[in-house]
């Protein structure tokens, strides 16, 4: 008798984990959607994109709310992230390893050149601005510091997708969407291969206004002492304020500080930095 409970017990604690851990994967869902908004959302919209009916979605909602996780105005009728969300994604940031290691060599890069600095890691392959230092004089564009942006047509995508092991390269690859962006965007995946072969092979990817008309850069990875991706950096400018030619002159800058960051990485936090990057 006493075996059975304690099956019992252990099948019913599996169950509920199970359950969590569906709960908590649809819970994120809903944060990934209202982030995704990039403005306060309504109840109505996120309904038209979420995968769960319309009471798991409102279930959802109201503890993503009592957890401080969104918030919700009553007037607009809008839900938008909450402080309590924003503070981990803060101390996430500030405990980032590449983003704690990078900060101090993005400084010197940055009063050094007067040229905007990126600093971003791949998140499903695609581009997560983990950092950003701006011009002397800043140019509009969009990259910020928390922003997913695409791989296949960002300098410093290019620069990171192009030193990923072959297998792990060709799944990003598969993963890219190839909106056309721009008439220079890079429109589908034999192209991209045939770039990231010139970037393997130099070191240095580079943005032809393929993102953005009018912005260009170049890029360089950050890679750790047995090649491992840790991130990519990059130099990002205007073609009103300068040429391509101009950006290429400061490769020789962007991959010592490049190499900088990747050591003070190590050194800072190994083993987890080389160890969680290949896994």
């Amino acid at each position: 008798m006493q075996r059975e409970n304690a099956h019992s017990v252990r099948q019913t604690n599996g169950r509920s984990g199970a359950k969590a851990d569906g709960t908590v994967a649809k819970a994120l869902a809903v944060l990934d959607a209202v982030a995704a908004a990039g403005r306060p959302v309504r109840f109505v919209d996120l309904l038209n994109d979420a995968p769960f009916p319309k009471a798991t979605l409102y279930r959802l909602l109201q503890t993503l709310l009592s957890q401080g996780m969104v918030q919700y105005d009553a007037e607009s009728q809008r839900y938008s992230l909450g402080l309590r969300l924003i503070r981990l994604a803060h101390a996430a940031w500030s405990q980032s390893s590449l983003g704690d290691a990078a900060r101090p060599v993005l400084d010197a890069l940055s009063a050094q050149t007067k040229r905007t600095v990126h600093l971003a890691q791949l998140d499903n392959a695609q581009v997560l601005y983990l950092d950003k230092r701006n011009a002397a004089r800043p140019v509009a564009m969009f990259s910020d510091a928390g922003r997913i942006g695409p791989a296949y047509c960002t300098g410093v995508g290019k620069a990171m997708l192009a030193h990923l092991p072959e297998r792990e390269r060709a799944d990003a690859i598969a993963k890219q969407s190839f909106h056309e962006y721009t008439p220079h965007t890079l429109s589908d995946p034999d192209a991209l291969r045939a770039n990231l072969e010139d970037v393997a092979r130099t070191g240095v990817a580079y943005d032809r206004e393929e993102h953005e008309l009018g912005i260009i850069c170049v890029a360089a990875p950050v890679l750790s002492r047995n090649g491992v991706v840790l991130g990519g950096i990059s130099f990002t400018s205007s073609v009103h304020r300068e040429s391509l030619a101009d950006l290429a002159a400061l490769a020789p800058l962007l991959r010592n500080a490049a190499a900088e960051i990747a050591e003070r990485a190590e050194s800072i936090f190994a083993p987890n930095v080389t160890a969680g990057a290949a896994e």
